[in-house]
């Protein structure tokens, strides 16, 4: 059986991100992909243009993340973790994410993938100096006045599945008290 039967039968002759039935396509999922069906998903035509890290986004198309991102297949998984954190300036993004859960193996798979080179990339560090990842976990060490929402975050507060900030090695995004905040890493352990 050829990769794009396997992956049709796997999918049901739908798009694995969208669930589109038309204009379907092999797509293989980086950086280490070697032609499997489990390196690979089936995308349709607009998943595949869209995909592509300088094409414009349509946001609304990307909604069907909210199913897809559930899969019980890496491949999917791993791509739809990589739309979601291109798509986190829209709070139901970021909230998708948030809940996401990816095994070790899995998460590791979807960083690695990100792109850049390593030379320009911002590298976030908490206060002792170990390096944070999008998905860590870390640890309040102070109380600290949360501007705006009314509630200060208790020193040993737990964060999980934290985001960076991009451009900026010492903010990232978490949910404390249930609301979405940026936290500086000076006052953040990794758990």
């Amino acid at each position: 059986m050829s990769l794009e039967n396997d992956l049709r039968a796997r999918a049901e002759d739908k798009c694995e991100l969208c669930g589109a039935t038309e204009d379907l396509a092999v797509l293989a999922v980086g950086p280490d992909s070697d032609d499997s069906a489990d390196k690979s998903i089936l995308a349709c035509g607009t998943c595949v243009t869209q995909l592509g890290s300088d094409a414009e986004l349509d946001v609304n198309h990307w909604r069907c993340l909210n199913e897809s991102a559930w899969s019980t297949e890496p491949a999917v998984q791993v791509t739809a973790w990589r739309m979601l954190n291109r798509l986190s300036g829209e709070a139901w993004a970021r909230d998708l994410l948030d809940t996401l859960y990816l095994d070790e193996e899995t998460l590791e798979w979807a960083q690695s993938g990100q792109g850049g080179s390593e030379e320009d990339a911002v590298v976030h560090k908490d206060t002792h100096g170990a390096v944070l990842s999008a998905g860590d976990t870390v640890t309040l060490i102070k109380d600290l006045k949360v501007k705006g929402a009314g509630f200060t975050a208790k020193r040993g507060t737990a964060v999980r599945n934290i985001t960076l900030v991009p451009d900026n090695p010492k903010h990232i995004e978490g949910r404390v008290n249930d609301q979405r905040i940026v936290l500086l890493t000076d006052y953040l352990k990794k758990s």
